[in-house]
């Protein structure tokens, strides 16, 4: 017949040396993920940074998609919208360059200061 194997009271309860150990542990594997925290860091950063610059680079070419449509919207509206602006007196407007209405330097006359008023005193 096998031996049967009992529990002793001893090992079943926490000693200072069961915490101590543990402690150990805790600090050895707070070490290791400490230090592997950089790198994993880097590299979300860098999945990150390819996420962004994939759909900046979608967004772009949806642009250049859609751009030359919009153009074309935009002058077919200003083309139908020209006979009823007319009607009302309200044409395209026209930029015209800028007219300086000072000159650009005037010449430094000389300047006249004011005479201080004299006071009045009291004759004694």
């Amino acid at each position: 017949m096998a031996a049967r194997r009992t529990s002793s009271r001893a090992s079943s309860q926490t000693t200072l040396r069961h915490v101590w150990l543990a402690g150990l542990g805790v600090v050895a594997i707070s070490r290791r993920e400490i230090l592997a925290a950089p790198s994993r860091l880097a590299a979300r950063a860098g999945a990150w940074q390819g996420a962004a610059l994939r759909l900046a680079e979608d967004a772009r070419s949806r642009v250049r998609e859609v751009q030359p449509q919009v153009v074309r919207l935009g002058a077919d509206l200003e083309a139908r919208l020209a006979p009823v602006l007319e009607k009302f007196g309200l044409k395209k407007a026209r930029r015209t360059a800028r007219k300086a209405t000072r000159p650009a330097h005037r010449p430094q006359g000389r300047r006249t200061t004011r005479k201080t008023a004299k006071r009045a005193t009291r004759r004694k």
